[in-house]
């Protein structure tokens, strides 16, 4: 049999993972409320599920966004035809201009530095290709997204660098932490060519204040790297202070903009991971040329950037939906993380992103990555909740989770709720001496059981919910 590629037998995609294999157990048991309501819920995707009928009404209102429809024909022939890789003027005009809204329009994005890709995995790969080559690395800070290693890596023969942070300070990157890892790499022979951030933090849910942002930017003029700031959450800051771009820091140090780099896309701020829309803002013009070069091997299809583009210049409609987005993540995070918080389960502070950062330390048999993938695999398989391990983010304490609140709707959230609640129960029963227990064990449950069901009748009385469309009322009737 003829050899094939060693990316073909290679392990590089980074698919085993326990980050990875949560969305396995979920796949092959999905959680449906009338035909598998024993299955696993997922709560291992970052998905922004919340505001699809807002979505889903200016387009009833607005069929000419859709070639599909008697409104929109005329628009197919030229949508359909041939287009080139620098994608259609009023699609870079418009998502620049929705760049500069959902940063308070603190700043502006000029469209022809707009290079559109295959969502932002397409992205970061453009990136690392036009950065560096084969062999270098990037910092990047823990715990950060486990599609990096994916990304940025597999394709390109491009090293990742953690630089640790911890949670003696929130895990905040300092100066000490990057100066640290920079000169490790150092050590290892291994040559630094940039820094990436994710700013919103996936897992953390948490962002970079300016002064951080300054100090992060004279850290690379310093050593000459480049720096790349992944903002694709920027919109789903929920509460002040407000978020803060790179693109606005810029503006106030001197700095060589020729090594900023913006990765972005409509993924989470607007719910359309499925439309595959990434976007690369560099200020480096040579990036920039060879980036939209390159997008010709993951182009956003015609028929996405002209929906895109009319839904995106309706102004009107854009200021409502942002606003209506941060008051509904604002709103299922509170009472997501309250009702944790009512168990005895803490979260990292957070005001930004579609999940939280799970503290569950304290229910580790012993501090050791060993123990939080066997609390993890009791998650999976006996809860039957898939959400992520830290170690799968690189976090380097044990015991952190991340769990995403945004994708379902409020009766799965419920149920996923109990389910927790339930385990927390039958936890802390085993903790408890046995000449106690007794007493613990009817205390918690009656407790429990009285907030469950105050809670439950709330939700089940909402409007929503007793709609015959809810799937509550289906799963009654």
């Amino acid at each position: 049999m003829a050899a094939i590629s060693k990316i073909a037998t290679g392990n590089g995609h980074g698919e085993n993972s326990a980050y990875f294999d949560g969305w396995k157990a979920y796949e092959t048991n999905p959680f449906h409320p009338t035909d598998r309501p024993d299955g696993v819920i997922q709560m291992g995707l970052a998905e922004n599920q919340l505001c699809f009928d807002f979505i889903e009404k200016w387009l009833m209102e607005h069929p000419e966004a859709s070639i599909c429809t008697a409104e929109g024909v005329s628009k197919f022939k030229e949508t359909a035809l041939f287009q080139d890789y620098h994608g259609f003027p009023e699609f870079r005009q418009a998502v620049a201009k929705f760049m500069g809204k959902v940063r308070g329009d603190r700043v502006k994005f000029d469209p022809d530095r707009i290079v559109m890709s295959g969502g932002a995995t397409g992205a970061h790969e453009m990136v690392a290709f036009c950065l560096a080559d084969p062999g270098e690395a990037f910092l990047v800070p823990t715990p950060y997204y486990p599609g990096f290693d994916r990304d940025l890596r597999w394709r390109t023969g491009v090293e990742l660098v953690p630089v640790v942070c911890d949670s003696a300070n929130d895990f905040k990157i300092t100066i000490d932490s990057l100066q640290s890892a920079y000169h490790k790499a150092q050590e290892a022979n291994i040559k630094i060519k940039g820094l990436l951030i994710t700013n919103p933090s996936n897992p953390l849910g948490t962002f970079m204040d300016k002064d951080t942002l300054k100090n992060i930017i004279n850290f690379v003029n310093e050593k000459k790297i480049h720096l790349i700031g992944d903002e694709i959450y920027a919109a789903t800051v929920f509460t002040e202070p407000e978020f803060v771009s790179i693109s606005e820091v810029i503006e106030e140090v001197e700095c060589n903009r020729d090594l900023i780099h913006i990765v972005y896309s409509l993924s989470k701020d607007m719910g359309f991971p499925g439309f595959r829309v990434g976007i690369v803002y560099s200020y480096n013009d040579t990036v920039t040329s060879c980036a939209r070069k390159m997008s010709s091997f993951g182009l956003v299809s015609s028929q996405t950037q002209h929906l895109i583009a009319t839904m995106l210049s309706n102004d009107e409609f854009i200021d409502n939906f942002v606003a209506e987005s941060r008051e509904r993540l604002f709103k299922r995070h509170k009472y997501f993380t309250w009702t944790l918080s009512q168990i005895g389960i803490c979260s990292l502070k957070s005001n930004a992103g579609l999940f939280i950062w799970m503290d569950l330390r304290k229910l580790l048999k012993e501090k050791t990555f060993e123990a939080e993938m066997d609390l993890w695999r009791v998650i999976i398989d006996e809860v039957k909740l898939n959400v992520s391990p830290g170690s799968s983010f690189h976090c380097h304490e044990p015991g952190w989770f991340r769990v995403c609140f945004a994708n379902m709707d409020d009766y799965t959230m419920e149920i996923a709720l109990s389910r927790i609640r339930n385990f927390m129960v039958k936890n802390n029963e085993t903790m408890v001496p046995p000449r106690n227990k007794l007493l613990r064990r009817t205390s918690l449950k009656l407790s429990l059981s009285r907030s469950l069901s105050r809670k439950m009748d709330d939700f089940i009385m909402s409007p929503s919910i007793m709609s015959p469309q809810s799937p509550l009322v289906q799963a009654r009737t």
